[in-house]
């Protein structure tokens, strides 16, 4: 179990994850989302106390399909009976990810984070050898 979290004064990390300060960042508050995973590939999920993401490209999701579909490949498979509607989830690609609170991991000691952070994944998944990873929240 890793129980060190890395910090400067631009960032602070938790695992694969960067948390830039957004002092001045004012979400709509009820687009702000309790107790949500941050969740990247097939891992343990981080958790966060308050959540908000914003933009991104919509994507479908299903275990055929784990890092998503866009809009037209799903439409498209659909319309051709290659897949069923019911088996998928609705989720966004590379939204921008703000959280605030306690972000809890079982792996990491738990980051308390009084005000709103942006959330930035590790570049690892753009090694040639990451090429199938997708940051799917």
């Amino acid at each position: 179990m890793s129980t060190s979290v890395v910090h400067n004064e631009a960032f602070l990390r938790q695992g694969e994850w960067f948390f830039i300060l957004e002092a001045d960042f004012k979400p709509i508050e009820w687009m702000i989302i309790r107790d949500e995973p941050l969740i990247r590939g097939q891992g343990k999920p981080h958790r966060a106390e308050y959540v908000y993401r914003t933009g991104g490209t919509t994507v479908y999701l299903s275990r055929e399909y784990p890092n998503g579909l866009s809009e037209a490949e799903y439409r498209r498979l659909l319309q051709l009976g290659e897949i069923s509607a019911n088996s998928f989830q609705v989720r966004r690609l590379d939204p921008q990810v703000y959280v605030k609170g306690r972000i809890t991991h079982a792996d990491h000691k738990t980051v308390l984070l009084d005000t709103w952070h942006r959330v930035i994944p590790n570049t690892e998944n753009r090694a040639a050898s990451m090429r199938h990873l997708a940051f799917i929240d």
